[in-house]
């Protein structure tokens, strides 16, 4: 693993869920993990319920999961609030933003088209948007396998300032990359880009001459049944929908808004865990689509990411997969498409550490090991150190990490990335939710904290104080 993704692990998630699942654990159980033999298939409910209880229990979970295998639920359950404020429950029907989970139905829908003879994925994108630059050099299928070039558009600054707040219309959407620098010529590697997707729900409306919402629900989630799926208008708040929260100065609190139909193809869909398995299903059967598309999913022709779901191996089985975020969610569905196993979590808890999270599940799911998360050693003695440690530690020219302190927390942010509380081992050593990584800081002879050690993975990286 390089240096910088270190402690990438946490928000990569929140683009697909390539990075991730790739983490893998050690096939040697450490202390305090859970033995592979005491979950076997009559105590993996329990073992499910007592990991996501813990989590719950430390105020980092709030949602639904759902384990099944061999077309059999084994573990269903709902934890937390729905509305703080109203003292509501997430019940097994409550509805969460799915985010970018919404690409896999895009890209289905595209597909059934192209069966119908109403388009076709070799088709170039100047075949649908005349006027787009370089437009006869992308197809379709580079568009739905980010492979277009075309630059993500969450990444310009308006999106952050304008369009996650105020409704932007499809057109606008397409206009604000339409012009922008390529990253790379079309076709010639793989890089994650929801605009790629936004094109694609511009073209399903034009081909259809029907809203994009209308195409899903009456070519997926009718036939299937998904009756509490559905495509979130701005200010239209679905029934049984939870409300998003976030960690503000320890406390939970209500996350931003967001306008999730300027997502629109790329994002905008939410669902509940129990309609996603049905999804989950549907994707082995006929009923959506013949043989040959569901073979080019389940078989796919590039090693990243592939007609909605990215592609990546956990404890050595192929998975199918995707995350979604935004503000107050997160979702993430893991596919093993030859074990007939699916794994579905949905939280309304931006904080929430869904990485390691879905990680553990399936080492519940296939009776691997997994470690129950760890409990702070919070003290004043701890807490009188945290002055001592903040400052900026260079790992690499291109990497420093810097410590900070906010009331009685402590954290570390490393260069470009999220922010992450560091919680106390001891007084020295730190441990990190998010991912197993732990931060030790090592004092000099004068007693000067002169240096931490980053320890993941079995490899101890060193970052000099400067």
């Amino acid at each position: 693993m390089k240096l910088a993704s270190i402690l990438l692990l946490v928000i990569a998630c929140a683009a697909i869920a390539v990075a991730v699942l790739h983490f893998r654990k050690s096939s040697k159980p450490a202390p305090g993990d859970t033995p592979a033999a005491a979950v076997a298939t009559s105590g993996l409910a329990q073992a499910a319920d007592d990991y996501m209880q813990a989590w719950t229990d430390l105020n980092m979970f709030s949602g639904v999961v759902l384990l099944a295998r061999d077309g059999k639920i084994l573990f269903h359950k709902a934890y937390g609030k729905a509305d703080h404020s109203a003292d509501i429950a997430n019940t097994l029907d409550t509805k969460f933003r799915i985010g970018s989970l919404t690409k896999a139905f895009t890209a289905m829908a595209v597909l059934q088209l192209e069966q119908r003879g109403s388009l076709s994925v070799k088709s170039t994108l100047s075949t649908y948007v005349p006027d787009y630059p370089r437009g006869n050099e992308i197809t379709l299928e580079m568009l739905l396998n980010h492979r277009s070039g075309i630059v993500d558009h969450t990444t310009l600054p308006d999106f952050l300032t304008t369009r996650r707040t105020n409704v932007c219309p499809l057109e606008e959407t397409i206009r604000t990359f339409k012009h922008r620098p390529w990253e790379f010529s079309p076709g010639t590697r793989f890089k994650y880009s929801s605009s790629g997707y936004i094109l694609l729900g511009y073209i399903i409306e034009k081909v259809t001459q029907k809203p994009y919402a209308e195409i899903v629900d009456s070519q997926i989630l009718e036939p299937l049944g998904m009756s509490q799926t559905g495509f979130e208008y701005h200010q239209r708040k679905p029934e049984g929908m939870a409300l998003g929260y976030r960690l503000e100065n320890s406390r939970v609190a209500r996350a931003n808004d967001r306008v999730m139909q300027n997502a629109h193809a790329s994002g905008a869909l939410f669902s509940t865990a129990h309609d996603l398995y049905l999804w989950d299903r549907a994707l082995y059967k006929d009923k959506l689509a013949n043989k040959a598309v569901l073979a080019k999913i389940l078989n796919p022709p590039h090693p990243e990411y592939s007609y909605g779901w990215a592609v990546t191996r956990t404890f050595d089985k192929k998975v199918l997969a995707h995350s979604g975020e935004t503000e107050g969610f997160l979702a993430c569905i893991m596919r093993f498409v030859d074990d007939d196993a699916c794994l579905i979590v949905l939280s309304n808890f931006e904080h929430c550490p869904i990485g390691r999270i879905v990680q553990d599940l399936a080492a519940i799911l296939f009776g691997q090991p997994y470690d129950l998360p760890e409990k702070a050693v919070v003290t004043q003695e701890v807490i009188s150190n945290y002055d001592a440690y903040v400052g900026q530690y260079q790992v690499s020219p291109q990497l420093v990490l810097s410590i900070t302190k906010e009331g009685e927390k402590l954290f570390c942010q490393a260069t470009g990335q999220a922010r992450l509380e560091l919680h106390p081992r001891s007084p020295t050593e730190f441990f990190l939710r998010e991912v197993e990584a732990s931060i030790t800081f090592i004092r000099d002879s004068r007693g000067r904290v002169a240096q931490l050690m980053l320890q993941q993975g079995g490899k101890n990286v060193p970052a000099v104080r400067q």
